[in-house]
């Protein structure tokens, strides 16, 4: 027995019966050999951790767009603070903690320069439409490694492709867009109990809103310090996911109320704030003039987006992965290369 199939055997002896074991992993889309030391979810989230894309969401914004302080959240920080909540819940509740971090770890990889208004931009302009779920799929199954993918486990697969929520139900009971699994429910829950607060203590930062303006019952119920609300959150989904005892993960009733309270105001006051909306609006014309330029332009096209599946897919696939994957500061040096005119320089 090596030191995976020990590993396993004690997944089976202390992980609750709701848990993903990674010794009865679906499998990956290509079958390859088991590593002797890692188990598959533990292997999954490795591969992540070293992809390309996800050293790049270092330098994609969150809600703020290029901000200028040092301690604003961006994609990556953000990434980090999921999987961090995730592993909480998952351990609390004895689901498989490599599992969980490999989902959370993997959830944003396809995510646009520009938080979501690079999403909006692609999801108006490619005839197919844009969700960044959708993309971070792709991200894993097709881009990294040079078209070869990352090979993850059907199970991180899922998971990632059904994290996000949009503006539907934060606890969907039933549907299409649920994961297949208790670690990819407890993600999907972690990613809103991160960016709810992390995006309401950047705003306080940025001076766009005041504790005061947020409204009472998210105070009172979520609490008014950032380690108090993400601790209630935490907490009540792990005593109430347990004392319901049933394959979902769940908020109570009055956090859920207070959560989705505090989800509108920050859409109202955050998210589409003049101040918020004014650097979107610029951020769009950035996207859309690269994507426009990109698509009339085959000489560009071909010397910039030769490393994205060059051909294996259409033409507008391409220039769509090429700008899903660009950086916030590529994106706006990219534009000044192409779009703004340089100066003369004379020697006299």
């Amino acid at each position: 027995m090596n030191i995976r199939e020990r590993q396993e055997a004690l997944e089976r002896q202390r992980l609750s019966s709701k848990a993903c074991l990674s010794s009865e992993s679906r499998g990956r889309p290509r079958v390859e050999p088991e590593c002797p030391v890692r188990m598959a979810f533990q292997h999954d989230r490795d591969r992540i951790i070293h992809s390309k894309a996800f050293r790049r969401l270092k330098y994609k914004t969150q809600v703020l767009i290029l901000p200028e302080g040092d301690h604003y959240r961006t994609r990556m920080t953000h990434t980090l603070e999921v999987m961090q909540i995730a592993r909480t819940i998952a351990r609390a509740l004895g689901l498989n903690e490599d599992l969980t971090e490999a989902i959370a770890l993997g959830h944003d990889l396809g995510h646009t320069p520009f938080g979501h208004v690079g999403e909006d931009v692609l999801n108006r302009i490619f005839p197919e439409g844009f969700k960044h779920s959708e993309q971070s799929l792709r991200v894993v199954d097709v881009l990294e490694k040079d078209g070869e993918g990352l090979n993850l486990t059907h199970e991180v697969r899922d998971g990632i492709l059904h994290h996000s929520k949009g503006t539907g139900p934060i606890v969907p009971l039933e549907g299409r867009g649920i994961p297949q699994t208790m670690e990819g429910m407890v993600v999907r829950v972690s990613d809103i109990i991160a960016y709810l607060n992390h995006d309401l203590d950047d705003a306080l930062r940025a001076r766009i809103i005041t504790m005061d303006d947020v409204p009472p019952i998210a105070r009172e119920r979520i609490g008014e310090k950032y380690s108090a609300r993400v601790n209630n959150m935490v907490v009540d989904v792990i005593e109430e996911t347990a004392r319901r005892d049933e394959f979902c993960v769940y908020f109570s009733k009055s956090m859920l109320e207070a959560v989705e309270v505090l989800r509108k105001f920050l859409l109202e006051r955050v998210y589409q704030a003049p101040e918020v909306k004014k650097e979107a609006f610029r951020c769009y014309n950035v996207l859309k003039s690269l994507f426009d330029y990109y698509m009339e332009n085959d000489e560009a096209f071909e010397r910039d987006c030769q490393g994205f599946r060059q051909g294996r897919d259409d033409k507008v696939t391409r220039v769509k992965d090429f700008i899903a994957g660009m950086t916030d500061r590529f994106a706006l040096r990219k534009y000044v290369e192409v779009f703004v005119p340089r100066r003369w320089v004379t020697v006299d």
